[in-house]
């Protein structure tokens, strides 16, 4: 298999050939066509995460067909087309896990950081937690939908019956739940970079109310707001944005330090939640809403060899929409 490989903290990405992984019992080995970059591999690949193990690949938006099954794999077949979320195994008897909240399961393992992902040819999973695709697009298409749609997904959830929605970080989540949200009847507020014309443009494409720079405001308070972008001091701004009762829901895996703010941003009875991971019920509930309202994710295509170059493009902020990475051989 081939594979693009993170030896160290804060390293490049290097192209290597290995051994064509054996799955064991439960698992089944995906060739792998597509898989999504999301700025968790950047927080990966800065060594930002704790305890990350080398040599990992990256990689949690994967979507292929199942090559070969191992013992006791009783869900999937050969052949099947399946998609491998952040989310790669939970112990199932954590008191997390035991109340319906394996998103916090105590002993986790996450595809593309405490187990190999897919910026490679072929991958591993645990079968009980890959997903069926029928309906989803093509295989690029379909990739944002395994991260930044299911974590889209929850955060919006956890945004509540907001009618008013603000959207800070306009990128791959950002243009998948405001899909959604515009689907279920909701309005849009799209905060950008203050220059960051062509994301303010495909937020308006997508039926967004009112667009702009993120240290801005809309002439109407906000009822809930979520946070993509991976820079704490926006958690003081969209506390300006909502109004009291308000909810504003941190969607990232990793955010740098929160200001301090003054206690009146809170006052109001507002409330500022965090977004851990997923669970496999989000996973299914998701991929129904995304078949019925018919999600367009905007996505560019690239060579896997091309990783290191894509990723510097996403920490420039120089992706519309997502990035996917494609197998070269």
């Amino acid at each position: 298999m081939h594979a693009m490989v993170l030896q160290r903290p804060g390293g490049v990405l290097q192209s290597e050939t290995l051994p064509d992984p054996e799955p064991g019992p439960g698992e089944i080995r995906i060739r792998v066509s597509a898989c999504g970059v999301c700025r968790t591999d950047l927080h990966l690949c800065d060594g930002e995460l704790p305890d990350i193990r080398y040599p990992i690949i990256p990689g949690h938006e994967i979507v292929g067909h199942v090559d070969r099954i191992g013992a006791g794999v009783t869900t999937h077949q050969l052949g099947a087309r399946v998609g491998v979320p952040w989310l790669g195994h939970t112990c199932g008897h954590c008191a997390f896990c035991s109340h319906g909240m394996e998103n916090l399961c105590d002993e986790p393992r996450f595809t593309g950081y405490t187990r190999d992902g897919g910026y490679a040819s072929h991958a591993l999973a645990d079968s009980n937690y890959a997903f069926p695709l029928d309906g989803l697009g093509d295989d690029v298409a379909a990739a944002p939908l395994l991260c930044a749609g299911l974590i889209g997904w929850r955060s919006l959830v956890m945004a509540g019956d907001a009618e008013r929605l603000g959207i800070y970080g306009f990128g791959a989540a950002g243009h998948i739940v405001a899909q959604v949200a515009r689907w279920q009847g909701r309005q849009i507020y799209a905060f950008t970079r203050e220059c960051d014309r062509t994301a303010q443009d495909l937020a308006r494409r997508l039926g967004a109310t009112w667009t702009g720079a993120s240290d801005r405001r809309p002439d109407v308070a906000l009822d809930a707001a979520i946070i993509y972008a991976p820079t704490g001091e926006l958690v003081p701004a969209a506390l300006r944005a909502v109004r009291k009762g308000g909810r504003v829901v941190c969607a990232g895996i990793h955010m740098s330090d929160i200001p301090s703010f003054p206690y009146s941003l809170l006052w109001g009875e507002r409330q500022i939640m965090s977004v851990a991971n997923l669970t496999r019920q989000d996973g299914i509930d998701f991929l129904r809403v995304a078949r019925d309202s018919h999600i367009e994710t905007h996505t560019t295509a690239y060579p896997l060899s091309d990783a290191n170059a894509v990723l510097a493009r996403l920490r420039r902020g120089e992706i519309l929409g997502a990035a996917v990475l494609v197998p070269d051989v």
